[in-house]
């Protein structure tokens, strides 16, 4: 068995974090840590540090534990007290290095994926308190570079790929041109005031996957769906603030989004495929705002399209004939239990399907869509190793092809297959739907 005791376990770090400790006193690290402490937790963070038993049960949960021969460094009620624990019990009078370890552990070893929670008898959200490191770190200006720069993206020109107001236009139009060669009257709305639906996608669709965009504008064709886009800010749904604990950066990204919506008067959101921007929306933007609820409805892709099939809008031709397996995104299925929608989907799209074991809620993170990916290539060695289960959950279905409805886990999965040579193409569900539909011309008044 490979030697996993801490001295031999190799761990990286990366400009930003260094250069942020270099220039760190103690009393700033105590006052930063008391701060938040003090004045942004309450009685659950209370209730959680004094129910946990220490029982270990939350272990068998955590996929980087399971990878990494069940190292107990890694198990998440670990991961805790490693952190967050011995922030209270010291008051916050703790060193650089433990604060180095500390964004190590809440950035790369932790993907807040929550699984851990359904197996504590108590329900400790262990997540929870590793966005308060996370939180923690932002305040000290020691958070990852990569996801970071991202950060810093958005908030300047509201999307994270610095993608230029022009730029984004430009792309639309392109993809709307490619399109209309096969679709004589396609169109993509942009500002369509009233519209049924305000359709949202994240910064690397135009930016990298621009095929995507013609393909979603093909499947609202065929559907005859009224939907619209915002030609300006506020098209980008994705939300890395979230997951570094600039909570007003990330307030403002879900400000300005709902705000663009709500501007144009539209019935409500359908989300691409990504699971922690549909997660910063429905769950976390609204409540950092300050409403209960979201102020219109919030769809995710996987539950568009089901409504699409259920409701005769689009029409399978044939169905897809490689053997598929279904990746569940954890922030969309044990968030929001859309697992069964998305089975639903993928069997009347596809002939031959195997699912992974476990599925569902119980479903193994892929490492990617809780921020851990959006470190960067200074952490993705050990991001593989911390995947090992997931490559041997993904070997063991034999499908030719995995569906991952999620750009994160897509682009977490697609690193998975690569590094364990897995024989395995991922697609998105949406590139499932596009390639089996019958693509007829919709005509209004059929």
């Amino acid at each position: 068995m490979q030697d996993k005791s801490p001295s031999k376990i190799k761990r990286n770090t990366d400009p930003a974090v260094e250069d942020g400790l270099a220039v760190l006193t103690l009393e700033k690290i105590t006052e930063t840590i008391n701060q938040v402490l003090e004045k942004e937790t309450g009685a659950r963070l209370k209730a959680y540090v004094e129910t946990c038993m220490h029982c270990g049960l939350c272990s068998d949960a955590c996929s980087s534990f399971l990878s990494n021969d069940r190292n107990p460094e890694f198990s998440p009620a670990a991961k805790a007290k490693q952190t967050i624990w011995e922030m209270i019990d010291k008051k916050g009078k703790v060193s650089k290095d433990f604060m180095r370890r500390a964004v190590h552990i809440s950035q790369v070893e932790c993907n807040v994926c929550k699984r851990c929670s359904m197996y504590c008898p108590f329900g400790i959200d262990i997540a929870y308190m590793m966005l308060l490191v996370r939180r923690i770190c932002h305040k000290l200006e020691i958070t990852p570079q990569y996801i970071q720069d991202t950060v810093d993206s958005h908030s300047v020109t509201m999307n994270q790929m610095w993608v230029k107001e022009d730029e984004w236009i430009d792309t639309l139009q392109w993809q709307e041109e490619d399109a209309r060669e096969e679709f004589a009257d396609l169109r993509i709305p942009l500002d369509k005031h009233g519209a049924d639906i305000m359709y949202s996608v994240i910064a690397p669709e135009p930016k990298f996957q621009a095929g995507l965009l013609y393909q979603t504008a093909a499947i609202m064709h065929a559907a005859g769906i009224n939907w619209t886009m915002p030609s300006g800010p506020g098209w980008d749904n994705s939300n890395m603030a979230m997951y570094t604990g600039d909570n007003e950066i990330s307030g403002r990204i879900a400000r300005a989004f709902y705000e663009t919506a709500a501007n144009l008067n539209v019935k409500r959101i359908v989300m691409g495929e990504c699971g922690h921007a549909f997660r910063s929306i429905y769950d976390v933007g609204n409540r950092w705002l300050s409403w209960d609820m979201p102020p219109l409805e919030i769809v995710h892709a996987l539950e568009f399209y089901h409504d699409l099939l259920t409701q005769g809008r689009i029409t399978i031709g044939e169905k897809y004939k490689k053997k598929v397996t279904l990746h569940d995104p954890c922030n969309v299925s044990r968030g929001r239990g859309l697992h069964d929608k998305a089975r639903e989907v993928v069997r009347m799209t596809c002939e031959d399907f195997v699912d992974m074991v476990p599925n569902r809620e119980h479903n193994y993170c892929c490492g990617a869509g809780g921020g851990v990916i959006n470190c960067g290539p200074p952490y993705k060695t050990e991001r593989m190793v911390n995947n090992r289960v997931k490559a041997e959950q993904l070997a063991a279905t034999g499908a030719q092809v995995l569906i991952a409805p999620c750009h994160n886990c897509h682009s977490g999965l697609e690193d998975i297959v690569e590094h364990y040579k897995l024989d395995m193409e991922v697609k998105f569900l949406g590139d499932i739907i596009f390639e089996t539909m019958e693509k007829k011309i919709y005509k209004p008044g059929e």
